[in-house]
């Protein structure tokens, strides 16, 4: 235990810090200092905290090598929850808004549940800010309807993985949603992202293709499925931060919007891929089987 724990904390001192992070922990450093001199000492860990969850986050979004080496030290996790925080509503004859804000709760790293429900809660008071500007503006173009549902899905909940959906829906018109996921490692308390799973670029291609042969497969099983695949609008590959999931099966699951790859009477649609497509990729088999 304490030999994996010394060779997690050389590949964590060894992981350079973006730009982007460092000027956040220099900025946090900088607000602290302007508040107060006089801080006890509980403040001070929870500043440390703070800082070592931003340098944790970095480490396992950056470093392959890093995800693979926290995976293997066995740390215990608490029961790591999701919840509806808040609600924001509009309820007019010509307005409509159901804002549904999610929280995680239960984590050891309060540095990190903070983070993401802090993130939860600021862009849903943006989407609900946006939604009050829209309604002013129609009323003055002389009235019509609007209407917007936000809420969450619990995607995955087991010893392991917490994989949550945040979903944005317009209600009115030509409807369209998007759906974001979050995808936490329960034990070790970790965000997961798509690159930190693999050992190297190349899942972009592998994935991709395996898309593309699903989307064949679909549509020449089934009529009333369409993607499209041909054209400047046609699938060509997926990004490298590409919407996803782990399920309960410990499958890796690609998402796109509504609209993304085929007509919007699809809606959301989901490719679980295969693990022969990306076994020789991965990092480790801990969190994709």
């Amino acid at each position: 235990m304490s030999e994996q724990l010394d060779h997690l904390k050389r590949k964590y001192k060894d992981i350079p810090i973006p730009k982007e992070l460092d000027s956040i922990v220099k900025n946090a450093i900088k607000q602290g200092k302007k508040k107060r001199k006089r801080v006890n000492w509980t403040k001070k860990l929870i500043g440390a905290g703070a800082a070592a969850a931003i340098l944790m986050i970095a480490g396992i979004n950056t470093s392959p090598a890093f995800a693979k080496a926290i995976s293997n030290v066995p740390l215990v996790g608490s029961l790591v929850k999701v919840l509806t925080f808040t609600e924001f509503t509009v309820n007019e004859e010509t307005a409509k808004a159901n804002i549904k804000v999610p929280a995680i709760t239960n984590m050891d790293n309060k540095a990190l549940e903070t983070a993401i429900n802090n993130k939860y809660l600021e862009e849903n008071k943006k989407l609900y800010n946006d939604f009050k500007d829209e309604m002013e503006e129609v009323k003055k173009s002389g009235g019509g309807h609007i209407g917007v549902e936000s809420g969450y899905e619990v995607k995955t909940d087991n010893n392991q993985i917490l994989a949550i959906g945040r979903y944005v829906a317009n209600t009115v018109g030509t409807s369209s949603t998007t759906f974001t996921y979050n995808t936490i490692d329960k034990q070790n308390q970790l965000l997961i992202t798509l690159p930190s799973l693999f050992k190297d670029n190349s899942y972009i291609q592998l994935i991709s293709e395996n898309i593309k042969e699903q989307m064949k497969q679909q549509m020449k099983s089934d009529s009333d499925k369409t993607y499209w695949l041909d054209g400047e609008m046609g699938f060509k590959t997926i990004t490298h931060d590409q919407s996803f999931y782990i399920n309960n099966n410990g499958k890796l699951v690609i998402s796109f919007n509504k609209y993304d790859v085929a007509p919007g009477y699809m809606g959301v649609v989901e490719f679980i891929i295969p693990i022969k497509v990306i076994a020789d990729v991965l990092v480790s088999n801990v969190y994709v089987k």
